[in-house]
């Protein structure tokens, strides 16, 4: 089966909703731990206030930290354009743009309207693309928000299709874990239609997480986001717990004849060594039950 891109959110997402505050340091050692992994693109910190997210402190710190390896893109994610201003500071050479397409949530999360925190994405992506750097815009809550309930797809495809020809790849986020497959594959097929790479980027918080990604695979996602141990949430977010962990991710994609280039093992590894530093067992399950080698169908 054809490549995929895995994208680790676990130095970001899965971090940014942990009691244990780790050094920018150690959060710059597990970026490289997980490049030397074989992970292909990494959303090594958020630029945002560190007075609300204390997690994600010292990001410009992180960058500076991360020996970077030439075939590993490193993202950071901003909420608005001072989030890119810092980005630019940086080494960082991928952008990504975040925001909620339900009107409560983004407020509380970004302190302003959907429709404002669009607009600024526009800008963004101008500014972004202007300084040669590659784009993705994400739009959170696309399956359904914890203060306004359900999300109206359609809604969420305009949004897709207003970003379209300004970014490079759109991704459809499940916020807080609550997508089932049959939105996925609407979701995704219809923007596959849109001429850019689709991602997805799931919470398994009510056990649905690898179910939408197997069908998100099958509708034509090409870019998948996970977190090392299933790790984060948002801290903005009521019960939003642990993202799709990305070793059981790649196995799940393995198991599939999914090239993804990373080194399952190496990546078991680097969970085991999380837990060691967060001390906590991790809500992945593949790290804690090891690799298998599935038999092949003839």
């Amino acid at each position: 089966m054809s490549a995929v891109t895995v994208c680790d959110v676990g130095p970001r997402d899965g971090l940014q909703n942990d009691a244990v505050i780790l050094e920018p340091a150690v959060r710059a050692e597990l970026v490289d731990r997980l490049a030397a992994a074989g992970l292909p693109r990494i959303e090594a910190v958020s630029f945002v206030n560190p007075a609300r997210v204390p997690q994600m402190a010292g990001a410009e710190d992180v960058v500076a930290g991360i020996e970077p390896r030439a075939d590993v893109t490193y993202a950071g994610l901003v909420l608005n354009e001072r989030g890119y201003e810092r980005f630019a500071t940086t080494s960082l050479t991928e952008v990504h743009y975040a925001f909620a397409v339900s009107e409560e949530f983004n407020r509380r999360n970004a302190g302003a309207s959907a429709e404002e925190s669009a607009v600024a994405g526009e800008r963004v992506a101008a500014r972004a693309k202007a300084d040669g750097h590659r784009v993705t815009v994400t739009l959170g809550t696309s399956f359904g928000c914890p203060f306004e309930g359900a999300v109206d797809p359609g809604r969420v495809l305009a949004l897709a299709a207003r970003f379209a020809e300004l970014v490079d790849e759109v991704v459809f986020a499940d916020t807080v874990g609550v997508g089932v497959p049959r939105q996925v594959r609407h979701l995704v097929s219809e923007g596959a239609k849109l001429g850019v790479p689709v991602g997805v980027h799931f919470h398994n918080t009510r056990s649905t997480g690898y179910a939408n990604a197997l069908v998100a695979l099958e509708a034509g996602a090409t870019v998948f986001d996970a977190s090392i141990g299933g790790i984060g949430g948002c801290p903005f977010a009521p019960r939003a717990t642990g993202n799709t962990a990305t070793e059981d991710l790649v196995y799940l994609l393995h198991g599939e004849g999914v090239e993804t280039g990373i080194d399952l093992e190496a990546l078991i590894q680097v969970a085991a060594w999380l837990e060691e530093r967060l001390g906590r067992p991790l809500e992945g399950q593949v790290y804690k039950a090891g690799a298998f080698a599935p038999a092949m169908a003839h």
